[in-house]
């Protein structure tokens, strides 16, 4: 049965929802199972291009797209979730939190952007590359905006009529979905991966210190929802509670705990990627440092002594001198600085 079509129906004809039943019935969304394969035959047909000009590309991120992304939100929209939230407030809820924050963690994990730039042709790329560091794209992705636009989302779903009349409406419905997952991409897809359209100043520990801000800032919806005393979208799941869940009041607190436990355990492995990265970062950049100091003393270095003159003293007591107090750069003037104040 269509899980929209079933809002028609009494809701005492819906079974009740058990364990079983929970892992088990679905519904097709056909909107949402349009945007999965598009997004999916995308991100494979890159792969693919890759592979095929020899380069490779990293199995997990490709699972991590795959399973916790398309399948975040395959589980959303099609899920028992999608077939008893129109009688019950907690599976709504459920759906809602997994389409702002699961979704977008498992598509930035994939780091699709990156994978359209390196796969299309260099004019395809480029138009890519403008696009996601345009103006638009800069003031929506903005740390602290990018965050502002993820609680407004879920504030006004919950607090205004956009939630009761999309239970009416199927295409605003489908809307709320695609807006929700929108405004989470905003906030982790250019902490992950796009750094390009963030500031200068948005360096990996000022990242860090966000997404801690933002698990902070994600428990507040569901703090509210569960503590609110009105009734969200009272009048309709008055009307169509299911003869075997009558407590309504108790449903909003289920979905409100439920909203709060997923964004506190989303925020973990969100804060654990961005320090893999910041880990790495710092690797390739002592990569670099290394390689340019070797250069550096290797443009200075004297001419080998002739085996059959015995050094100066002069020059003996300038080889066992450290580098650094002999070089003239940036890195040898820091690191004397540093020990003068030692």
């Amino acid at each position: 049965m269509d899980g929209r079509a079933m809002t028609e129906l009494s809701a005492g004809q819906l079974p009740e929802l058990t364990t079983g039943r929970l892992l088990t019935t679905w519904h097709l969304d056909v909107p949402a199972l349009l945007l999965v394969i598009v997004l999916g035959a995308l991100y494979g047909w890159g792969v693919a291009r890759l592979r095929r000009r020899g380069e490779p590309w990293p199995p997990a991120r490709a699972v991590a797209f795959a399973l916790l992304g398309l399948g975040g939100l395959v589980v959303a929209t099609m899920s028992a979730l999608a077939v008893y939230d129109h009688v019950l407030f907690w599976p709504a809820a459920v759906q809602n939190i997994l389409l702002d924050l699961v979704t977008p963690l498992g598509l930035a994990l994939g780091d699709p952007l990156r994978l359209a730039v390196e796969a299309l042709p260099e004019n395809a790329a480029g138009r890519v590359r403008r696009a996601m560091t345009g103006r638009l794209v800069r003031i929506l992705t903005f740390p602290l905006v990018s965050t502002a636009l993820v609680l407004a989302t879920e504030l006004t779903v919950y607090f205004t009529p956009y939630f009761a009349t999309a239970l009416r409406v199927d295409w605003l419905h489908e809307l709320m979905y695609l807006h929700l997952l929108v405004a989470g991409c905003l906030f982790v897809v250019p902490m992950l991966t796009h750094e390009e359209a963030l500031p200068r100043w948005c360096t990996h520990p000022v990242r860090a210190a966000l997404v801690f801000l933002d698990g902070i800032v994600d428990a507040v919806p569901g703090v509210i929802v569960m503590t609110h005393s009105t009734l969200i979208a009272g009048a309709w799941y008055l009307h169509h509670a299911p003869s075997w869940s009558r407590d309504v009041q108790h449903d909003q607190q289920i979905g409100g705990g439920a909203m709060l436990s997923i964004a506190e355990l989303v925020a973990l492995p969100f804060l654990l990627a961005l320090l893999f990265q910041w880990a790495r970062a710092e690797r390739v950049q002592n990569a670099a440092l290394d390689r340019r100091l070797d250069a550096e003393l290797a443009a200075v270095a004297p001419p080998a002594p002739d085996p059959g003159q015995a050094p100066s003293p002069a020059a003996a007591a300038e080889r066992v001198r450290p580098w650094w107090e002999t070089e003239q750069n940036e890195v040898a003037a820091r690191i004397r600085s540093q020990h003068r104040d030692k």
